[in-house]
């Protein structure tokens, strides 16, 4: 399937039922690889980090987690199909993992956090094989947790170390981890432990769920979605611009 070219981005126009059905095919065929949920925020860090941009684009699947990336994709003459969340990702994955017997490891977060992530997601998915640890080591240490992520003979690593040290983690021990598949999942293992809530249903349809967050976390978020977020809408304005001048 063809990517959609969105900015400086290039996307699989998957919905989540088919991003978790490429997964799985990707680790039935013996393949490795990794899959990037990219949102505004994460979308202009790429356009200043030419090594988390090279990353991403070297993913084995790139989703939109971003409701403004699927309304404006049509202005600029793409679609995609849908909002593939990490959070929702996290679960479906695991619950197809627990289903055909694979094993997760979660890394990133406190310890009492993620193993508390890794407790939940093991009882809502019964059968799940699920091992975690903390995402506070130095980057000395890093070969270590690579070491142990690989001993654990898991088949899939998600990474929940923030944008972009987790890319560069992955980027940096891709070849020493065993995982055939990793995901970044930036906070996700907060919202799986139970530790901060998400947007009601209706903010995350109408693309405000970024402001349900800034709201609980203000001091952290206020800037970063300030400047991305006005960066963002500025950039497709240019776009368009650009687009209404092309020749028909």
């Amino acid at each position: 399937m063809q990517r959609v070219r969105f900015l400086n981005g290039r996307f699989d126009p998957l919905t989540l039922q088919q991003t978790v059905d490429a997964v799985f095919s990707l680790l039935h065929s013996g393949q490795r690889g990794w899959v990037c949920t990219v949102n505004v925020a994460i979308l202009m860090m790429m356009r200043a980090d030419m090594r988390l941009q090279d990353f991403v684009d070297r993913a084995a699947l790139v989703v939109a987690d971003g409701q403004p990336l699927i309304w404006c994709a049509p202005w600029l003459g793409q679609s995609l199909p849908e909002r593939v969340a990490g959070v929702e990702l996290v679960d479906a994955l695991c619950e197809r993992a627990a289903g055909e017997g694979k094993r997760v490891y979660l890394l990133g977060a406190t310890q009492e956090v993620v193993t508390r992530a890794a407790l939940r997601l093991r009882d809502r998915f019964p059968g799940l094989q699920v091992a975690c640890a903390n995402g506070y080591f130095s980057k000395e240490e890093a070969p270590a947790r690579a070491a142990q992520i690989r001993a654990s003979a898991s088949e899939f690593l998600l990474v929940g170390l923030g944008v972009p040290r987790q890319e560069y983690f992955l980027e940096e021990h891709w070849d020493h981890l065993g995982v055939d598949v990793a995901v970044g999942v930036g906070g996700s293992f907060d919202v799986l432990a139970g530790l901060r809530a998400r947007a009601p249903k209706w903010m995350q349809l109408i693309g405000m769920e970024w402001f349900f967050r800034l709201i609980q976390e203000p001091r952290r978020l206020f800037a970063r979605y300030l400047v991305t977020n006005t960066q963002f809408f500025w950039l497709v304005a240019c776009a368009l611009v650009r687009r209404g001048r092309a020749p028909s």
